[in-house]
Order: C-alpha cells, then sequence, then structure tokens
C-alpha cells in the first residue's frame, strides 16, 4: 500500500521539521568527526615529537653519558666536550632577567586595565599592547643592538657587546604585552559583586583590589607568568642577536652567552654529517628543552587547578 500523501500543513511542517533534525545531526556528527580528528593529529604529532627526540639523542648518550651531560661545565663539541650547563645558565639568566621585568609590570598594566582605566583608554592602550605582541623577534633583536646596548654601555662600561642583560631587556619587553593582556582578562573575569561587597563593606578600592580580585583571579594571573616564562625559553632569534653565540658558564648577566635555542638553530643551519655526534647534539639539547618546557607547563596546570578549586 502506497504511503499517505500528505495533505495538511501540519504534516507538511513535521516532515520538513523530521528533515531539518537528521541534517542538523549529520552536521554535528561531521563537526564531532572533525573536532576528534584535530586532536588525534595534535596527540600524535606530540608523541611523533618526543619519539623523534628520543630516538636521535639515544645515539649522542651512547657517547657522552648522561652525567656528563648535564654537569659538565664546558660546551665545546669540537673538542669532545658536552657539558650542557653554560647552555643551561645562560637560558636561565635570560628567563629570569625577562620575568623580573614583564610580571610585574604586565601584573599592573593588568590592574589598571581591568580596574582604574577609562573605557576609551582600555580601548587604545589593549590593541596597541597586543600589536606589540605581534612584532617580529629579529626587529627586537635589531633593537636590542641599535638603543638597549649602546643605553648599557653607557651606564656598564665594561659590558660585553653581546651580553644577556640586553638579551633578558628585550625579551622582558616582548613578553610584556602576554602578561599584561592575559592578566587583564583574568581580573575582567572576577564577578563584580565581589569587589563591590568589599567597597560596601569599608574597603577602599586598593584594598577590595589586593584582598579580593587578586586571590580570586589568582589561577589566571599565574597561569600568565608560567607562559610568559615558557615564551622566553623558547625564545632564539632576539637572544641570539642580543646576548651572542658563546657559550659562556656564567652568572654575570653583562657577559655574552648563548641559549639552548640558540644552539639547536646555529647548528642547524651548518652543514653537519648526518650520523655524527655533532648532529645528534641538536637532539639531546631540544630534548632537555622539551623536558625543561614540559615541566614549566605542568607547574602552571597544577596552580591553576590548586586555585580554581579554591575560588571557583
Amino acid at each position: 500500500m502506497a504511503a499517505p500523501i500528505p495533505n495538511s500543513a501540519g504534516d507538511r511542517a513535521a516532515i520538513m521539521l523530521r528533515s531539518k533534525r537528521g541534517n542538523q545531526r549529520l552536521i554535528e556528527q561531521f563537526i564531532q568527526g572533525g573536532t576528534f580528528s584535530a586532536t588525534l593529529v595534535s596527540a600524535f604529532t606530540t608523541i611523533g615529537i618526543v619519539v623523534v627526540l628520543l630516538l636521535n639523542s639515544l645515539p649522542f648518550f651512547q657517547q657522552v653519558s648522561v652525567g656528563e651531560f648535564l654537569t659538565g661545565r664546558e660546551w665545546q663539541p669540537a673538542g669532545g666536550k658536552f657539558g650542557i650547563l653554560p647552555l643551561v645558565s645562560s637560558t636561565l639568566l635570560i628567563t629570569l632577567g625577562s620575568a623580573f621585568i614583564s610580571i610585574p609590570l604586565g601584573l599592573m598594566v593588568g590592574i589598571f586595565l581591568a580596574e582604574y582605566a577609562p573605557r576609551k583608554v582600555r580601548n587604545v592602550v589593549k590593541p596597541a599592547l597586543e600589536l606589540l605582541a605581534g612584532v617580529p623577534t629579529v626587529v627586537y633583536g635589531y633593537f636590542a643592538l641599535t638603543v638597549v646596548t649602546p643605553f648599557l654601555r653607557s651606564i656598564f662600561p665594561t659590558i660585553a657587546p653581546l651580553n644577556l642583560l640586553a638579551g633578558a631587556i628585550v625579551v622582558g619587553i616582548m613578553t610584556l604585552p602576554l602578561v599584561s593582556s592575559l592578566c587583564e582578562d583574568a581580573i575582567s573575569s572576577v564577578p563584580r559583586s565581589l569587589p563591590d561587597g568589599a567597597v560596601a563593606m569599608g574597603a577602599t578600592k586598593f584594598e577590595s583590589i589586593k584582598d579580593v580580585v587578586i586571590p580570586a583571579a589568582l589561577s589566571g594571573i599565574v597561569a600568565s607568568f608560567i607562559l610568559a616564562i615558557s615564551r622566553a625559553v623558547g625564545e632564539v632569534m632576539a637572544v641570539a642577536m642580543a646576548a651572542g653565540l658563546m657559550p659562556n658558564l656564567t652568572a654575570n648577566f653583562l657577559d655574552g652567552g648563548m641559549t639552548m635555542t640558540a644552539y639547536i638553530v646555529n647548528t642547524s643551519k651548518g652543514d653537519l654529517p648526518r650520523g655524527g655526534i655533532d648532529y645528534f647534539t641538536v637532539f639531546a639539547v631540544g630534548l632537555t628543552l622539551f623536558f625543561i618546557t614540559l615541566g614549566l607547563n605542568l607547574l602552571a596546570n597544577k596552580f591553576v587547578r590548586k586555585y580554581r578549586q579554591v575560588y571557583s
């Protein structure tokens, strides 16, 4: 028997509704499959990077002990000296120096934009900071060479032409927009009822920010700090142009140095024979850098979970 032909507006509407729901299910399945595929690509890419680093680091560690690599005080692959401490010390000095610049200034800028700045000022300053974050790193490197270093030489006459202090300053300037923008977002996400309630109880504006807003936004603020530090650890071009390419175990910002990322880039661009120990040093240093960055990200996630549980 043939299917009944819809002869009323209600029947036609029901058929159209079922067809629309079927199309929506197809679209939802397509979106779900696309997002799942993107997740798999991201996961397998990360796993692939780790596997490549591990496999290409093994030949290096078959010739150089892990203890010598981690505790050696000289990095001269041509002379058979593979102590990574000079590279690590320069990386840490650049990172710590930039953090002393970007973290306090970024937090203050974020507080100003979220709590004190008029809307017109905020609408101008925040896009300007985000634009500053998009400036190519090579521009910061030339800024360090032509402006920062000459200024530092007028204060410290004995400073090296390429020095860690200039590198720390330009990296601090580079990461400042990241910290300030994320801090402003974290502070703005705090419900206004919290600081308004503190003010209604007699607290001043500054006290409400210090005792209520900052603790409530602490997870996002700390996450911005860790992200800025991770960015500083991975910076290459500006650091290489400002601090130089000389492995040097030092705690003096006025000396030159070479970071781990700068070594990787500088060595990779040369004509290295594949299979030689110099070739495998790139992967050993890259693996060390990967674990340092991974540790920073895990630390950030720990802080975010801890303080989000307290103030959610």
